[in-house]
């Protein structure tokens, strides 16, 4: 078990921090999904800090258990809200949300099993 928690942690950690430093270095990509939903350019910094911290709390969360799933939690929550912002403006290409969903909700369920 705790294979499956390290490598869905590190994952979900390379990915939302990947993401969150898209959104901090203002690459295109988070400019052009918040334009799709409508969502202010403001917003991509505290998105992308957000993330980060998510990311990094994941990584803490490998020493302090409790952290760890509260910031895989914080993640599945973040991104139902990035689902809700998608299907409200009518977009249902959710490939790439899917594999954050499903990355942090894989390191949500592993550490709370694995606890």
């Amino acid at each position: 078990m705790y294979a499956a928690y390290l490598a869905t942690t590190l994952l979900a950690a390379a990915l939302t921090g990947s993401a969150a430093v898209a959104n901090l270095i203002g690459h295109s990509y988070p400019k052009s999904q918040a334009d799709l939903v409508h969502v202010d350019h403001r917003w991509i910094l505290p998105l992308g800090l957000l993330l980060g911290a998510g990311a990094a709390g994941l990584l803490v969360g490998l020493a302090v258990p409790v952290l760890g799933s509260v910031a895989a939690g914080g993640l599945v929550l973040y991104f139902l809200g990035a689902l809700t912002a998608h299907l409200r403006v009518g977009d249902r290409s959710l490939a790439p949300w899917s594999l954050y969903f499903l990355t942090c909700t894989g390191a949500l369920v592993t550490a709370v099993l694995y606890r």
